[in-house]
């Protein structure tokens, strides 16, 4: 008897067959994760454009798009010191394909003083990468007779509740850290809030308020032109920018570090290996000379790190804060 030949019209060879076999029984979740992204990728900026925030955003999520081989789209949703930026991505699909880029009012500050905030930052963000630190400093109108830390917190006590500071609002981090140097020293100045940093400034300029505890960016001109004093830089070390300031922890305040930062989260449960490759291409285009040299005119340092470890720099910033908003009495918004 001849041998039984079986012949299927249009079959595909073995070879070309075999993938699309191991293909249909991969789980569809495996199929999205290995083909992550397969299309733009959306990152929100919970501010307005042109503001630093959207700069940083811009200059690091338009690189973005070498590595990820996909379009990267900024989108501005300003709004309710940013609660809205973030309910938009907190609510979004968990793929990977929208992001936020949020300060740390947004992350660390408005859970601690929103009753009804529509978002938790620990439950429904997954965190990418810091992608910045930027130095705050401690600055004074040259007619106050203030010439360090410890000299400010003397005239605090011999003027308690007078002395002025500005801020750009209520529980802005300008207002906390000043409530934390007034926690750490034990003494009281009168915050005076303002609808931003810039019209705080103006009047620190003009002797209306006596000091600020702000970013650098928002104030190196003027400290360079001798308009206002720099007491102590806020952060870790001293900043390149004003190398003869020391850092609040040289003048025997280690206490009071703070820093403004900027950091990438996608929604909470989000693919881990959507997560790793964002955060993958985060650190490598902070790297790029041409993006730190943008981000160090914001006053900026670039960071990278990794998920792990901005998750625990974010629950660091969340008791930090906690304990200075439970101590200096900050009502709850509703």
């Amino acid at each position: 008897m001849g041998k039984t030949r079986f012949i299927c019209s249009g079959a595909l060879p073995w070879r070309r067959l075999l993938p699309l076999l191991v293909a249909a029984a991969l789980p569809a979740g495996a199929l999205a994760q290995a083909e992550f992204p397969n299309r733009a990728v959306r990152i929100v900026v919970p501010q307005a454009a042109g503001a630093s925030l959207d700069i940083a955003a811009r200059t690091v999520g338009l690189r973005m798009q070498e590595g990820l081989g996909q379009p990267v789209v900024i989108e501005n949703r300003p709004g309710a010191n940013a609660i809205i930026g973030m309910e938009t991505v907190a609510k979004a699909k968990p793929d990977g394909y929208t992001l936020v880029v949020a300060p740390p009012s947004a992350v660390a500050i408005n859970p601690l003083v929103f009753k009804q905030l529509p978002y938790d930052t620990l439950r429904d963000f997954a965190p990418v990468s810091q992608v910045t630190g930027i130095t705050f400093v401690v600055v004074v109108n040259p007619a106050l007779p203030v010439a360090s830390l410890k000299d400010l917190a003397t005239l605090a006590r011999k003027r308690p509740g007078e002395l002025p500071y500005g801020s750009a609002g209520v529980a802005n981090m300008n207002h906390l850290s000043g409530e934390l140097f007034s926690q750490l020293n034990g003494v009281k100045m009168l915050h005076v809030p303002y609808k931003g940093e810039t019209p705080a400034v103006t009047d620190l300029l003009s002797g209306a308020n006596a000091v600020m505890f702000t970013t650098l960016p928002s104030v190196t001109q003027y400290i360079r032109s001798g308009k206002l004093r720099a007491v102590a830089v806020m952060g870790s070390q001293r900043s390149p920018v004003l190398p003869e300031v020391p850092t609040a922890a040289e003048a025997g305040m280690a206490g009071i570090t703070t820093s403004g930062w900027t950091g990438l989260l996608a929604p909470s449960g989000t693919p881990n290996d959507a997560i790793q490759k964002l955060y993958r291409e985060v650190a490598r285009v902070v790297k790029l000379p041409e993006v730190g040299d943008t981000l160090s005119k914001l006053g900026a340092d670039p960071v990278g790190s990794s998920p792990e470890q901005f998750g625990a720099f974010i629950r660091a910033e969340l008791a930090k804060w906690a304990k200075v908003v439970r101590s200096s009495g900050i009502e709850l918004a509703p």
